[in-house]
């Protein structure tokens, strides 16, 4: 019984070894050697690497304190401070009578809700409710340099 654990350890030692070989072997193999050869640039073309634009000096903080700041004396004062907010209530207060009732407040919801409510049923269905789905833009993606060396209509090769 002891002979068969014995032979057990052995052959589980030679399979790590084994292994171990194999993955030395495969390290030292050229792997850039399956790679084709980076496609050779003409003569009359010159690769010149486009400029990163550079980033203002204010940071979008300054920026955001800048357009608090109207007096531009380097401090907001609470007038400064709620003057948006008085814009954005003076927008609400449809009848300008300086009280904001709950109609003028809910303007825009009432809006959407009467757009989407299609049969004026004055019951959304599941379908007009999906109408009132907020539309968000994809975001843009940069618009990269192309990378090849290549000029428009040549492909690269030396004929």
């Amino acid at each position: 019984m002891i002979w068969r654990w014995a032979s057990g350890a052995l052959a589980l030692m030679l399979a790590v070894a084994a292994v171990v070989i194999w993955q030395q072997d495969a390290g030292k193999a050229n792997p850039t050697a399956a790679l084709p050869a980076a496609p050779r640039a003409s003569a009359d073309f010159v690769s010149t690497p486009t400029p990163a634009p550079e980033a203002t000096p204010q940071s979008r903080e300054q920026r955001r304190f800048a357009r608090y700041d109207k007096d531009r004396n380097g401090g907001i004062t609470r007038a400064e401070y709620l003057a948006s907010r008085r814009k954005a209530y003076a927008k609400l207060d449809t009848n300008g009578d300086g009280l904001l009732s709950f109609e003028e407040w809910a303007t825009k919801t009432t809006t959407k809700f009467t757009r989407a409510d299609a049969d004026s049923s004055g019951v959304l269905v599941p379908a007009e409710f999906a109408t009132t789905a907020v539309k968000r833009k994809p975001k843009a993606r940069p618009d990269c340099p192309p990378t090849g060396l290549a000029r428009d209509g040549e492909d690269g090769d030396e004929s």
